[in-house]
């Protein structure tokens, strides 16, 4: 039975592995099929591919994170042509986006919380793709601010409001389509530390995000439950939506470990994502 997991981030965006160091972990780990999913950027996918070891399965990825309409969601995007103007041109204005909230946060660790970044780690945190909390909870856990990344966002991120810095739903679905990739919703119920939805509360925005052009669902995700999954394929076939899943792994960012597809780790037959055979 092929292992996969189609939701990874290397140090392109905010996991803490390399590319080449998250291809030997996976590797060792034994998954046979995998895709690199950074925020914002296709550096790393794009780098993956010249990489890839013999009898291992990689589809191209992004996770680009979005609002649409009245929902803030992440897209993961599947199987795209990396060579694509429109996507590249996407990808160069979330740079800018990300470059304003980055310089946002800066402001208001110094003028909140009193906390003025070195030089060096400015230079750290210019020098990165893609700039998320995360980087500057490592900093503040680093400076024993805090003991963990969670607690460093909660207390001293959180309260940051960046505007919005989100690309626009509709746009990145329509684009990943016209590149000849596959739109997926990543985490629907709710991603890392979030509380997650009801199925009252789920029903409705998954019509709106339908709506949009969502083409699938990550039914299968590090931090659902049986029952959660349960409920997400069925909406999935209800819908005709491709079924997709993954860890959301990040390296020593996360405590998420490779290849885990629920909270009970219970193993996942890669034929149930329909994603596989969509992508070939």
């Amino acid at each position: 039975m092929p292992s996969f997991d189609l939701h990874l981030h290397t140090n392109n965006s905010d996991g803490s592995d390399s590319v080449k160091e998250l291809i030997e972990k996976v590797t060792l780990a034994g998954i046979d099929i995998f895709s690199i999913t950074d925020h914002d950027t296709i550096d790393g996918a794009i780098d993956a591919s010249a990489l890839i070891p013999e009898g291992k399965k990689f589809i191209l990825g992004v996770e680009l994170t979005c609002k649409a309409r009245d929902i803030k969601c992440h897209i993961l995007g599947y199987g795209y042509n990396p060579k694509n103007h429109e996507l590249h041109e996407l990808i160069k204005r979330g740079k800018v986006l990300r470059r304003q909230k980055l310089e946002t946060r800066i402001k208001y660790l110094k003028e909140v919380w009193n906390i003025e970044l070195t030089q060096e780690e400015l230079n750290w945190l210019y020098s990165r793709n893609s700039v998320v909390k995360t980087h500057f909870a490592n900093i503040l856990v680093a400076r024993g601010l805090a003991s963990d990344n969670v607690s460093a966002m909660a207390k001293y991120l959180d309260g940051c409001k960046t505007g919005n810095t989100r690309f626009d739903g509709e746009e990145a679905i329509t684009i990943i389509k016209n590149t000849g990739g596959i739109p997926v919703w990543a985490h629907p119920l709710g991603g890392e530390g979030e509380t997650h939805l009801t199925e009252t509360e789920f029903l409705p925005k998954l019509e709106t995000m339908i709506d949009c052009g969502i083409q699938g669902l990550e039914c299968y995700y590090s931090r659902y439950s049986i029952e959660e999954t349960k409920f997400l394929l069925k909406c999935a076939e209800n819908h005709n939506l491709i079924i997709t899943g993954g860890s959301d792994y990040h390296g020593t960012n996360k405590s998420v470990p490779l290849g885990r597809l629920n909270t009970s780790d219970i193993k996942i037959d890669s034929k149930e994502i329909t994603l596989l055979q969509a992508v070939q």
